[in-house]
């Protein structure tokens, strides 16, 4: 597995302090991006929280998902969340250490008082001492939020410098990008309020630890104003894989106005293995969502949502045209984008797909729409270290793939041969890949070098060893 260390430096660890007027909650930003290019310590808002103690076990859980790993936990690992200012809110992002859990919280205009609110995206300190101050909170006594340092602290470089370095694998990028896919697919399945969002989360197993319930995926169906559990995806059903990974959710259940759950839309396949779905808690100003990948020992890396987009030199060159004419903004209009740039709405979607491999935009359910922001990461490496995508570029340039008619060929290193087919525009591959997942985790590598032929894609220089070992 391909990592390197993500170094992020603040000039203070973030804190909350007492105040004459309440408390103030500094948190301190990293080297991050904005309107006017890389900044260090960039500042995106100074003001109020109408609702401290329902944002501080927000801020808490986002914080508790960076710091887990829900499969086979070992000793923590985390990277600091992400902000994003989007102008008319502030958005904070996480990721487990798993790679199955994404959570964010949405900090809206209602949820704001006093202050604008800035653009563009960074880290930000989430230290311990902080976390015990936030958990402390009791009350809904003012308390003023800064993001980015002191006035004073932009001016000048005094002061020491707090650094931390993590591991940061490459599929936790590729997980922090198909998560955004992923999510794009859904609908609004449920909505519970307040009382029956509490009854049920309360009533889910959770607190052991990460250890996942025996009996494999779990499912519930939307009844009346709750969610009823089976056993089974019957029709209408919402698959619930993990439960024990909505732990983090607890943390913000008595400021609950509601609980909305999204999924793959009513009739899509998921079939008895699970599917993905969102969670997200209703707050007072806020939404707190949590992503689940399809099962707690399947994180989102090798899903393969995004290979489609990643395997045309079009999206490719869409995707710089459309980067040019993103803001920052809180919700990305397709159409709007496409006046702008001329393209056709479906390659606009798929520009925008591009762009969240190299973490350029987000998916917001509750919205149905992407939003703009720059993951301070690497995140170009996606699509490099990609194992299927580099493994049927490889093919192609080795000359691997015939084709005839509907079907195609292609023909291994070890000189076996896999059958191609296409099925109304739908890609099935005689592969051990194609009959393990029947397209639920992206397509095989077969089929992705099949699609690459047919659109003309160019491709790289095949490395040692066509076949690559991935299916």
């Amino acid at each position: 597995m391909t990592r390197s260390l993500q170094a992020v430096a603040y000039r203070r660890p973030s804190a909350l302090e007492s105040a004459a007027h309440g408390r103030r909650l500094g948190l301190e930003t990293s080297r991050g991006a904005t309107p006017t290019g890389a900044e260090d310590h960039p500042r995106f808002f100074s003001g109020f929280l109408t609702a401290p103690q329902a944002a501080a076990a927000a801020l808490l859980a986002v914080a508790d998902v960076a710091a887990t790993r829900y499969h086979q936990p070992q000793s923590p690992a985390s990277l600091d969340p992400v902000v994003t200012g989007n102008g008319d809110r502030l958005r904070f992002e996480s990721f487990s250490g798993c790679g199955g859990v994404y959570a964010r919280l949405d900090v809206l205009a209602p949820g704001l008082d006093g202050g604008e609110v800035g653009h563009g995206t960074t880290n930000v300190d989430v230290n311990d001492p902080l976390r015990q101050a936030l958990s402390r909170i009791g009350s809904d006594d003012p308390m003023h939020l800064r993001v980015g340092p002191e006035e004073l602290a932009v001016t000048t470089t005094a002061g020491r410098v707090i650094e931390k370095k993590v591991p940061l694998p490459d599929r936790w990028l590729r997980g922090f990008a198909e998560a955004q896919v992923i999510a794009a697919g859904f609908d609004l399945r449920a909505e519970l309020p307040a009382g029956e969002a509490v009854r049920f989360l309360r009533g889910l197993p959770g607190s052991g630890g990460g250890r996942r319930p025996a009996g494999g995926p779990r499912w519930v169906v939307p009844v009346g104003r709750g969610l009823r559990p089976t056993t089974r995806p019957v029709p209408g059903a919402v698959c619930l894989p993990g439960p024990e990974r909505l732990t983090a959710l607890r943390r913000v259940l008595r400021h609950a106005t509601a609980l909305r759950v999204y999924g793959p839309a009513v009739g899509t396949a998921a079939g008895a293995a699970g599917a993905a779905a969102s969670w997200e808690i209703v707050l007072p100003g806020m939404r707190l969502t949590l992503t689940l990948s399809p099962d707690a020992s399947r994180g989102f890396s090798g899903e393969g949502g995004v290979l489609d987009a990643l395997a045309t030199e079009e999206a490719a060159g869409d995707a710089e045209l459309i980067s040019v004419l993103l803001a920052w903004e809180p919700r990305i209009d397709v159409a709007d984008l496409a006046a702008a740039s001329g393209l056709a709405p479906g390659r606009v979607r798929a520009a925008l797909v591009r762009l969240g491999t190299s973490g350029r935009v987000g998916y917001d359910t509750a919205e149905a729409a992407y939003f703009h922001r720059e993951l301070p990461y690497d995140a170009g490496r996606v699509e490099r270290h990609n194992p299927r995508l580099r493994s049927a570029r490889a093919l192609v340039a080795a000359g691997a793939v015939t084709r005839d008619g509907t079907v195609a060929t292609v023909t291994a290193e070890d000189g076996h041969a896999h059958r191609v087919r296409d099925e109304a525009g739908v890609l099935s591959c005689s592969c051990l890949w194609w009959a393990k997942y029947r397209g639920g985790r992206g397509p095989c590598k077969h089929a992705l070098a099949v699609r690459m032929v047919r659109r003309g894609a160019a491709v790289e220089p095949a490395p040692a060893g066509i076949d690559g070992g991935v299916r």
